[in-house]
């Protein structure tokens, strides 16, 4: 969680210096859903996240160095520096291509998963998308095919209350989104998101199901960024007081150092937990920086498969 939160703290400075370029979609605030996930899955277990996927990828085991690489659009990033900040994949962790498509990564997920089943793989896949994604034909129709199948797909919905700068509650009936997936007699649960041992919790049993081949599972993470929904995003459809609630008193980090704390956990070794993410980063950086550009005569390869 430290990982995602100072990666991403990291990619600010970087973007107001004019080194990240593009679009910024950060999850600070939400990093439990991401480690709480990955600690349950395998290297050879599929992700597919989407356009505030850092977390999730680097929960997964994605390269710092080639992560950031790719934020500052160098050939040694992990999609050659042609993805940037929302298409981040490495197939040697299992992290399928990221999709900036809201929605989008249903369908994919779903067959990734269905062709596992076929070639009787030991393997899971889950989909990380937001609440807005709900709302999307493609989520209901790769929702009923996966029920239908028995495909081993998690779908970890991010409810963080505002699909983009519209609050939910605005173009959904439903409170509890996992309810929609009921209507495929998917199982769904609902999870604190900002709980990590919570959501591993979910996910073990996801997953257990999965590798048993009783089909997909629905979870809804009740989560919430403390950012915008985007570097420039003025907040101005939300209150500052439900900002700082979460901030202050829901942040995943902060919950989940205090159980530490009571469970026998030093300050200190905390505080080596932020040293070593330190360490890391500032190496990851001085990579990036000092890593090439591609060079023009690329801009066509790795376009088209062979």
């Amino acid at each position: 969680m430290h990982l995602a939160r100072e990666f991403e703290r990291r990619c600010e400075a970087l973007f107001q210096q004019g080194l990240v370029r593009g679009s910024l979609h950060m999850c600070i605030g939400q990093e439990a859903t991401a480690a709480g996930a990955a600690l349950a899955l395998r290297d050879d277990d599929l992700l597919i996240t989407n356009y505030r996927g850092h977390g999730h990828a680097l929960a997964k085991g994605i390269s710092p160095r080639a992560a950031m690489a790719e934020m500052l659009g160098k050939v040694t990033g992990c999609c050659k520096g042609k993805g940037g900040s929302m298409h981040w994949t490495d197939v040697s962790k299992g992290i399928l291509p990221a999709n900036a498509i809201v929605g989008g990564g249903f369908p994919t997920i779903v067959g990734a998963t269905l062709a596992a089943k076929m070639d009787k793989l030991d393997r899971v896949g889950v989909l990380f998308f937001g609440d807005g994604a709900t709302n999307q034909g493609t989520a209901h129709e790769a929702m009923n095919l996966a029920a239908i199948w028995k495909v081993p797909s998690i779908f970890i919905c991010e409810n963080n209350l505002y699909s983009e700068m519209t609050p939910i509650s605005k173009t959904t009936p439903n409170k509890d989104l996992a309810e929609r997936a009921l209507a495929y007699r998917i199982p769904a649960v609902i999870v604190d998101g900002n709980d990590v041992e919570a959501m591993n919790d979910a996910v073990c049993n996801a997953v257990q199901r999965g590798r048993r081949g009783d089909g997909p599972t629905f979870i809804e993470a009740k989560t919430y960024r403390t950012v915008g929904h985007m570097i420039g995003d003025s907040q101005i459809y939300r209150p500052k007081d439900e900002v700082e609630l979460w901030r202050t008193e829901r942040d995943p980090i902060t919950l989940c150092a205090s159980k530490l704390l009571t469970r026998g956990v030093t300050a200190a070794e905390l505080s080596a937990i932020e040293h070593d993410v330190t360490a890391i980063l500032d190496d990851a950086v001085q990579f990036a920086k000092e890593s090439p550009y591609p060079e023009l005569d690329e801009v066509f390869e790795d376009v088209y498969g062979k």
